[in-house]
């Protein structure tokens, strides 16, 4: 059966519901989690003339903060529900290579995560990571909606 479960998070409500499913999941195979929160780097774009820009390394701390958070509930969680874990936290324009790249060095066995769920033309133009994810892995996807 499934002995390692990826658990990748963005900090949100959806991704907390698919937290919880991981552990009870884990629970009941005696399985360890590996969770995972990839910080998106500082978006550069052309500057026009005064314009004005925030730091981009000030960004990027606060992005990777903001990942450490998200992994630590996911650790906290696990904690609480006597499930071995470990945590990891990437930074990347390309979240899902990094979902599945983890998956990968761990040997993980499926990975369970939340799909927003977006429709019509949001889900056209800004994509999913997890619809990528599914795309792309060999590995079984449980999504969380």
């Amino acid at each position: 059966m499934f002995k390692t479960i990826l658990v990748p998070t963005d900090g949100s409500a959806l991704s907390d519901k698919a937290i919880r499913t991981a552990i009870e999941f884990a629970q009941l195979t005696g399985a360890r989690l590996v969770g995972v929160s990839v910080a998106e780097p500082y978006p550069y774009s052309p500057m026009s003339e005064g314009a004005i820009t925030i730091d981009s390394s000030d960004y990027q701390e606060k992005m990777l903060e903001v990942a450490k958070l998200n992994v630590k509930k996911i650790a906290d969680a696990a904690s609480a529900a006597n499930v071995r874990c470990e945590t990891h936290v990437r930074q990347s324009f390309s979240p899902y290579e990094e979902i599945i790249d983890i998956a990968n060095l761990q040997s993980c066995d499926v990975v369970i995560m939340a799909s927003h769920g977006r429709k019509g033309l949001n889900k056209l133009f800004l994509g999913s990571e997890t619809q990528k994810v599914l795309a792309h892995s060999t590995l079984p996807v449980l999504v969380i909606r």
